[in-house]
């Protein structure tokens, strides 16, 4: 009986969440097409990591609603193509915190919520919101970081052109040690550099309705590094 109370618990989370991602897209969809993005290569590295099927899955979902708090920032910021004055930059940091409340109010399970929350910590503490550093961060929150990185350094925006995967890789290789955990890093890179066309292309899409993010060939995740 309880594990049947489980599964239908987290049935009913992955609906909220899969809602979430909707309004997301309904609200910005540059945003969500970031985030889907990032839950792909999330996805990816967990797998790589060791994380099982259903655990690289969930937190596939935690990265398509990574931004969610961002559905609460005035599109003047959100879309701003010069830099940000200091009081906009508050406003932004603000979105993890917006997010996780967000998920707290509807009884969302802790590992989305920390998740969430942690995704812009770093690994040295100069990270926000609350400045944790090391393995007092979250581990999902640490794989999640250095996708969410690698995508907006390879994707197009108001302020900047896309990078290069090559210059995408340096510029994370650099930051390892200081803004994200060294062996996340080598295993993301290592997946980098080791997956043919791992970028995934900057485009508009339909909100998928089954499937949220396609799945590498096995042999992938069962290289070492």
């Amino acid at each position: 009986m309880e594990a049947k109370h489980q599964l239908k618990r987290d049935s009913e989370t992955r609906k909220v969440l899969l809602s979430f991602a909707k309004s997301i897209q309904e609200r910005d969809i540059v945003t969500y097409e970031h985030s889907r993005r990032v839950a792909i290569y999330t996805r990816r590295l967990a797998r790589y990591l060791g994380w099982s099927r259903r655990e690289a899955h969930d937190l596939a979902l935690a990265a398509l609603v990574h931004d969610l708090g961002k559905t609460w920032i005035g599109n003047d910021i959100l879309n701003k193509s010069a830099a940000l004055s200091e009081e906009e930059r508050r406003q932004m940091e603000q979105h993890p915190i917006i997010g996780a409340r967000i998920l707290i109010g509807c009884d969302i399970h802790p590992f989305y919520v920390e998740t969430v929350l942690h995704h812009h910590e770093a690994w040295d503490g100069h990270g926000y919101p609350a400045g944790l550093s090391g393995e007092d961060i979250p581990l999902s929150a640490r794989i999640l970081t250095v996708a969410d990185v690698y995508d907006v350094l390879t994707s197009q925006r108001p302020y900047k052109a896309p990078l290069s995967k090559d210059a995408a890789r340096e510029r994370i290789l650099q930051a390892s040690g200081a803004s994200f955990d060294p062996v996340i890093v080598r295993a993301f890179l290592h997946l980098v550099d080791s997956t043919p066309n791992f970028t995934v292309k900057q485009h508009l899409c339909a909100f998928p309705t089954r499937e949220i993010v396609p799945s590498l060939p096995r042999k992938t995740f069962q290289a070492g590094f």
